[in-house]
């Protein structure tokens, strides 16, 4: 797909050396791509324009640097879309948009409707199942049975710290993913049926709880939607050597829970020494506890 005649260049680069410098780019020689990639980020997010035209290249090496450094700029992009989202919104906001907006900053291709169209139909599913059972209990056993033992969600226990569990949609694709992404399912799942279902930040884990005037139940998706009573969670945190406060079994806000998530991913990535995405993951965790 040679159709450099038809892409826009900038003024300060005449076609020629911009055919010059894709020659360079499918180089075999990483000293020579190296600089020429560098040299080409250096134009900006123009570069990355110019360069879908050759995301199906026949030359596969041309094809395969032009794709790597399409997904940088469009990382970029989602970065910036994200930290914006972050610093426009208050204490509430759309918690599936923002998380939505966070995983397109690592998978920028993703298509969040599509997710959102599964989640409803899990839970046009469940709502078949439910009827009009009023009863708590009966109606948690129902999500629990249909989201853990036939969709196969589970807390991933062999690969806790892996950066994947923390991204809604590798969650979804995968069936597995750290405490407080599975509660993010069972949240957009509640949401959209209407449950009074809650996010609980205890330190060092993360809860559901389901509350009416009938009933107080805490639920813990990582261990396959267990149910829990408060004493269950005073429990938790005298075990774990914490104190009991009321903000340990409160219900969290939208932004408290995506900074949770981010905090999250941050250690994770400390531990894994990305340096990078460390820094990326830092500008988020600023933005979110201003």
């Amino acid at each position: 797909m040679n159709c450099a005649g038809t892409i826009a260049l900038p003024a300060e680069l005449p076609q020629s050396r911009w055919v010059a410098l894709l020659k360079l780019l499918a180089d075999d020689d990483p000293a020579v791509y190296q600089p020429v990639r560098q040299r080409i980020l250096s134009y900006g997010p123009q570069a990355g324009d110019w360069l879908r035209h050759y995301l199906l290249s026949n030359d596969p090496v041309l094809r395969g640097r032009a794709q790597e450094i399409v997904r940088l700029f469009d990382r970029q992009a989602a970065d910036n879309r994200f930290l914006a989202f972050c610093l426009g919104h208050g204490e509430e906001f759309d918690l599936e948009q923002g998380v939505w907006l966070l995983a397109r900053t690592q998978y920028p291709h993703i298509n969040p409707a599509g997710y959102g169209a599964l989640l409803d139909c899990f839970a046009a599913e469940l709502l078949e199942r439910l009827g009009c059972d009023a009863d708590p209990k009966r109606i948690l056993a129902a999500i629990n049975q249909y989201l853990f033992l036939e969709l196969g969600f589970a807390g991933n226990e062999e690969n806790y710290y892996d950066p994947e569990n923390s991204y809604l949609n590798r969650v979804i694709d995968r069936r597995t993913g750290n405490p407080i992404n599975l509660c993010l399912v069972y949240l957009l799942l509640a949401r959209r049926l209407r449950l009074p279902v809650v996010g609980i930040g205890l330190p060092g884990h993360f809860i559901c709880r389901y509350q009416s005037t009938a009933a107080e139940i805490y639920i813990d998706p990582f261990n396959r939607g267990k149910l829990l009573s408060k004493g269950d969670c005073i429990q938790y945190l005298l075990q774990g050597n914490y104190s009991v406060r009321d903000d340990y079994l409160s219900p969290v806000s939208s932004r408290r829970m995506l900074l949770r998530v981010c905090s999250n991913l941050h250690q994770i990535c400390l531990h894994l020494e990305l340096p990078h995405e460390s820094t990326r993951l830092q500008r988020y965790i600023v933005a979110l506890a201003r």
